[in-house]
């Protein structure tokens, strides 16, 4: 891929120490653009910069943690300031905690929906301030297939990845014809540290690397919605069709939650 062809410059990755993040910022590092890599772990960000040194282009590690919204208005002042505020914008910080109904937890559910939901807003609000009065700029938000439909032990997860779900749709919807490109990303299974607490078989299971070029791709084209490995996604729309007496049979049956998940 040349580098006219790469729309972007800057591009802003949170939730980069790991995972998805992690091979994303690598990748775009590796196309030449300047990299703002942001999470709340400082050694995670300067391992990656050590990891991407050589690079075609730059990674810049900041720490930032997105629930705290004064962190991230003094970003936002330090970019405007500096006129290096990103192309692209892909808000991929989340978290996992997955628990069945035996150890259901209010205080568990508010801690994963402050950093997967709130934490995507937090980060929303200013970048579509700026992209709007701009007229341009390109943002993604990552939330999962795990939002299309309630699954065991995902109460919190799932609500979250549904949330983040509706609220791209209606954004998408409100952005149409102001020159802000949205998208979202659903993948399926991940090897990341979060999929690592999954305590059951996950099909089709991919590679952050892969997962990587697959966003990537996907963000150069125009469709709203990122979604992969594609033969797994498409029978999780299928299965979002069927009645819940259906579903919830069919999903009771083909999924036993782990002994270790259901608590003491």
């Amino acid at each position: 891929m040349s580098s006219k062809e790469i729309p972007w410059t800057r591009v802003w990755v949170t939730g980069a120490g790991k995972g998805i993040g992690a091979a994303l910022a690598i990748r775009l590092c590796q196309m030449g653009l300047t990299v703002y890599a942001t999470s709340r772990t400082e050694d995670d960000l300067l391992k990656l910069r050590q990891d991407a040194a050589g690079e075609a282009g730059e990674i810049i590690p900041v720490p930032l943690d997105i629930t705290r919204p004064e962190q991230i208005a003094e970003r936002m002042q330090h970019w405007d300031h500096e006129g290096s505020f990103p192309d692209l914008v892909i808000l991929n910080a989340g978290t996992h905690d997955p628990f069945p109904a035996q150890a259901f937890s209010a205080e568990r559910c508010r801690r994963l929906l402050a950093v997967n939901l709130q934490g995507s807003i937090n980060c929303l609000e200013p970048v579509l301030k700026r992209f709007i009065a701009k007229g341009e700029g390109q943002i993604a938000v990552m939330a999962s297939v795990a939002g299309y439909r309630g699954l065991p032990t995902a109460a919190a997860y799932g609500a979250s990845k549904a949330a983040l779900i509706n609220l791209c749709e209606a954004l998408c919807l409100d952005l149409q014809g102001t020159g802000v490109k949205l998208q979202l990303i659903n993948p399926g299974f991940v090897r990341t540290p979060l999929t690592d607490k999954n305590d059951f078989a996950m099909p089709a299971l991919l590679e952050s690397e892969d997962a990587a070029e697959r966003i990537i791709r996907g963000l150069l084209q125009d469709r709203f919605e990122i979604c992969f490995p594609k033969r797994f996604t498409y029978v999780l729309k299928l299965l979002r069709l069927l009645p819940y007496r259906l579903y919830l049979w069919l999903i009771g049956k083909s999924v036993r939650v782990p002994d270790s998940a259901k608590g003491d």
